[in-house]
This record gives C-alpha cells, sequence and structure tokens, in this order.
C-alpha cells in the first residue's frame, strides 16, 4: 500500500472507532493472530454482537 492509502486506511478507522461503528477488519485481525484455525465470526454476526452488547447493559437506556 502507498503512505496515503494507510494513512486514509487508518483515518478512516479513526473516524469509525470515534463515532461507534465496530471495527471488523481489526477484529479480524485479531482474531486469525490468536485463535488459528478456529472461524471468525461473519461481519453481520459481528455487528449483531457488538450491538448486543452496546445495548445490553444495564443502565444504558434512559427509558
Amino acid at each position: 500500500m502507498t503512505q496515503l492509502a494507510q494513512f486514509i486506511s487508518r483515518a478512516a478507522r479513526t473516524l469509525r472507532f470515534v463515532i461507534g461503528v465496530p471495527d471488523y477488519e481489526g477484529y479480524l485481525e485479531h482474531f486469525l493472530a490468536s485463535h488459528p484455525g478456529e472461524k471468525p465470526l461473519t461481519r453481520g454476526e459481528f455487528a449483531m454482537q457488538r450491538l448486543n452488547d452496546r445495548y445490553a447493559k444495564a443502565g444504558s437506556r434512559c427509558c
């Protein structure tokens, strides 16, 4: 990758983190490095798990 492409990729990842969008690519990198031979979640499964993690906590809603 060129330096510009790497910069744009890092900036996009940072922006997604700041606004609360789950980082599937980061998850895949970590999962494949830490759990060789196991099957990672699909993008849809990952998104659902993150939503459940975010909203299943007691006190996470105002109403």
